[in-house]
């Protein structure tokens, strides 16, 4: 009886000192044993090297201030799958993160799941493609952006090419996936620089920033409009699926194209004359300004909340040598 008393005695001795262990690990909510904050950062396609850069960029940021926060990096495997960055929002608030900076796939699409985020007490910052306002306004929330000016820079892609052309000639754009506001700005900017220059446009088409797709329309668009002098491409993925099709149709040298990124792919294709341009939105340098913006909220609540705009710049031969 005695032997069966000390064992007992032991064994809730043990589980007694578990559940202690237990308790000290859940203590703090949101942030870790060491209290630091913990960022999540969800991007669009990481197979799109724009978007490595910026992944890049947050890790070599968090790294150099690893005593100030925690950083977990998401992605999804495409540009379109919706569904899967949704999901990835969910989980990052269940997993119990501090802050969510997100590159949203679509304008609209993610609002719901982000006001359902802000709702649980996580903040959340905006980079690269710009929350739809009409959106927000319905769900009665207040995202900050933080980003470049789309427009303005493709604006300055366009009328770098428009210099090298003539009025009248004839023109092909590439558009991004229709329903990201990023994407319309970019075609808006194109648009405006080669009405301002008398180029006529003789078709627009979405892509959907992939570069098989724009390689397909662009080898079906210079079949069915020979004339064509350019391509303005809403992004470098295309732009490079661009010139393929380019040199499929035995075209090089003939048609211009330009891209908007600055990825390092495109950065050689310049240097070689078979990009005449790109824009540079500092891939690297957007996710660390939204994660930076997020540690300033997380540390003063009553912080303004508003937007913040970036830097966009033209890219040419000429500044990358």
């Amino acid at each position: 009886m005695r032997t069966r008393t000390i064992l007992f005695s032991i064994l809730l001795l043990t589980l007694i000192g578990c559940g202690s262990q237990e308790s000290a690990t859940n203590e703090g909510g949101n942030n870790s044993e060491n209290d630091k904050p913990r960022i999540a950062l969800i991007m669009k396609s990481l197979a799109n090297d724009f978007f490595s850069s910026m992944a890049n960029g947050a890790k070599k940021h968090q790294a150099e201030h690893a005593d100030e926060y925690e950083l977990v990096v998401n992605g999804i495997k495409d540009e379109v799958d919706l569904s899967r960055q949704v999901a990835l929002v969910e989980e990052m608030v269940a997993s119990g993160v501090d802050a969510i900076v997100i590159a949203p796939a679509d304008s609209k699409a993610l609002v719901p799941v982000l006001r359902r985020a802000r709702d649980k007490g996580v903040i959340v910052i905006n980079i690269d493609n710009r929350l739809d306002r009409e959106i927000l306004k319905k769900e009665n929330i207040s995202i900050p952006f933080v980003g470049p000016d789309n427009k303005k820079g493709a604006k300055k892609v366009g009328e770098y090419l428009a210099s090298k052309l003539k009025p009248g000639d004839a023109v092909l754009i590439l558009e991004g996936i229709r329903t990201s506001f990023n994407g319309t700005q970019r075609r808006l900017g194109f648009e405006e620089a080669m009405r301002a220059a008398k180029i006529n446009i003789v078709e627009s088409q979405s892509a959907q920033w992939e570069m098989n797709k724009a390689n397909t329309i662009t080898v079906s668009m210079l079949s069915e409009h020979p004339e064509i002098k350019a391509v303005l491409a809403a992004n470098d993925s295309m732009a490079l699926g661009a010139i393929s099709a380019i040199k499929t149709v035995g075209r090089t040298g003939k048609v211009k194209v330009v891209g908007f990124d600055n990825i390092p792919a495109v950065q050689q294709a310049i240097k070689e004359e078979r990009i005449l341009a790109t824009a540079d939105q500092h891939g690297d340098a957007l996710a660390v300004f939204g994660i930076e913006y997020a540690l300033k909220l997380i540390k003063d609540s009553e912080a303004k909340i508003e937007d913040r705009e970036t830097p966009v710049d033209l890219i040419t031969a000429e500044n990358l040598k």
